[in-house]
């Protein structure tokens, strides 16, 4: 179990317990660097809210000029899948992507805005919880400044392992394979610690019981989605025949699977999608933008049928 033994991503003590832990935005806000609907950016003139998928820890340590001197760890023991060493080219800036084999399938914690990669931190080198990743830092493809450098910590689901071919396909660059930020969905990442630290060691989908759904959902499949073979434990029930249904979190993280009843197939239709329902308290500001609602009635937005289909690629869609 990987999760015996975990560890903070850095020597930061007070992630539980103080807002002081962590790294705000330049609006000072605290809860800017927490996971969630937690920002606002600029969309189309106007200011809609955006999501924050991690957690921004802030620095203990800084140098002379400022710099953020903290190391940052591995969480648990893990295989390293992703190490991109160039901090333009993503808005993670340097940043490295750890598997860890829990019993209900891989799960990801990701490590994002690193000054530098610790020595020989490359894909396929294992790891034991606690291991130096690198230093914390300010990179990006988006400007961060030196003053708010911190290490931006991801855990969570890979949505599909076709995920590059996708992208490709799309002729979109830069291209990080599988470990692209699309294909990457996190789950918060201070209630799994918080988790973690009453039931030590807990598996993962232990934990997914405990995360909100926020929509459910009917798709057009003629399959069984790559996510659901990865993650078995996750689907209920027999493969979908012509549609399925998914229980989600309020960024598209699937949290259960089954196939769409007759009925259910029916008021599909020929359509591609159909929003079942949708808890309000939990969408929040939907800063995902997943979902739309036109009038009395929630769709999927543009960037929720770009989440549908990565989910379901590379299956034949109707």
């Amino acid at each position: 179990m990987p999760w015996v033994g975990l560890v903070y991503p850095t020597a930061q003590p007070g992630l539980l317990e103080t807002a002081a832990a962590f790294q705000p935005t330049a609006s000072g806000n605290p809860e800017s660097a927490l996971y969630g609907s937690v920002r606002t950016g600029s969309r189309g003139g106007r200011l809609v809210p955006t999501f924050h998928e991690g957690l921004d820890i802030a620095a203990l340590q800084r140098d002379r000029r400022g710099r953020p001197m903290d190391a940052v760890v591995a969480v648990a023991n893990g295989r390293v899948v992703h190490a991109n060493r160039f901090g333009g080219n993503s808005n993670y800036g340097v940043y490295v992507v750890v598997l860890h084999e829990d019993p209900m399938g891989g799960v990801f914690t990701l490590y994002a805005h690193l000054m530098n990669l610790a020595p020989g931190i490359k894909p396929g080198v294992e790891l034991k919880a606690g291991e130096p990743l690198g230093v914390m830092g300010n990179t990006s493809s988006s400007p961060i400044p030196m003053a708010r450098g911190h290490v931006h910590f991801e855990i969570g689901l890979m949505l599909n392992s076709h995920f590059a071919a996708w992208f490709r396909a799309q002729k979109l660059k830069p291209d990080h394979g599988n470990y692209h930020g699309w294909n990457l969905l996190g789950l918060d990442p201070l209630a799994f610690l918080r988790f973690q630290k009453e039931r030590p060691g807990a598996p993962f989908a232990d934990f997914l019981q405990e995360v909100k759904p926020a929509f459910e959902i009917m798709l057009a499949a003629r399959d069984m989605p790559d996510f659901f073979r990865r993650y078995p434990a996750l689907w209920t029930g027999e493969s979908p025949s012509g549609a399925l249904v998914l229980t989600c979190s309020d960024n598209g993280v699937p949290l259960r699977g089954r196939a769409a009843t007759a009925e259910e197939r029916d008021r599909l239709g020929r359509e591609k999608a159909l929003v079942l329902g949708v808890d309000e308290t939990v969408l929040g500001r939907n800063g995902a933008r997943l979902l739309a609602r036109r009038e009395s009635q929630w769709l999927l937005a543009q960037a929720g049928e770009q989440w549908r289909e990565i989910l379901l690629y590379p299956q034949d869609i109707r």
